[in-house]
């Protein structure tokens, strides 16, 4: 048996319960973008050396593949989507709020590149924010009802870049945008 089954030759693909739609369909662009997410969350873990950090990601990787799957099950399917259970959005809470008490993270917004682990976190905290705006496109329209996806990806997004953040201050890296003169006004932090 062969991955390659050719049925998507002519721009299509199968949501989850068999309906076909165009592979530019804003459900497959939106599950298409939470893989992307995935795949840029395991670079990240690749080349990060703090062990705590790479077993929450791990985590987070295994949850957004019920998080992609939610995405690709349209309303209609006769298969139920997975539930994103709003424990889990829970435990992404209690992560983000664990980092910020810590000593060293940085309270203001952070100029991407300092390390090469944290930058990784920085471009996967974009995919997620990108994820994010599709979600809530396809929310909009009634074609996900599940605000426990929103809710679950905001906070990613959060912890994504507090990750960042965290591995900076491990490392005794100032990554601050006021980093060097103390001037600059406050950013947000995780926009």
């Amino acid at each position: 048996m062969s991955i390659s089954t050719k049925r998507g030759d002519a721009g299509e693909t199968a949501l989850v319960g068999g309906m076909r739609v165009s592979k530019a369909h804003p459900r497959v662009e939106c599950y298409g973008t939470i893989d992307e997410l995935i795949s840029q969350m395991g670079f990240a873990r690749s080349i990060c050396q703090d062990a705590e950090v790479r077993e929450s990601v791990r985590k987070a990787q295994r949850e957004l593949y019920q998080v992609g799957s939610a995405i690709a099950t349209p309303p209609e399917s006769k298969k139920a989507a997975p539930e994103i259970a709003p424990t889990m959005v829970d435990a992404l809470d209690d992560e983000v709020h664990r980092i910020e008490a810590l000593p060293g993270v940085l309270g203001d917004w952070s100029l991407p590149g300092e390390l090469p682990d944290a930058a990784a976190f920085d471009v996967a905290r974009t995919v997620c924010r990108r994820a994010e705006r599709l979600a809530v496109g396809l929310m909009e329209t009634g074609a996900i009802r599940d605000a426990s996806i929103l809710a679950y990806l905001n906070r990613l997004s959060d912890l994504l870049w507090l990750w960042g953040r965290l591995l900076e201050a491990r490392q005794g890296v100032d990554s601050s945008m006021r980093a060097g003169d103390g001037a600059g006004s406050r950013w947000s932090r995780a926009w």
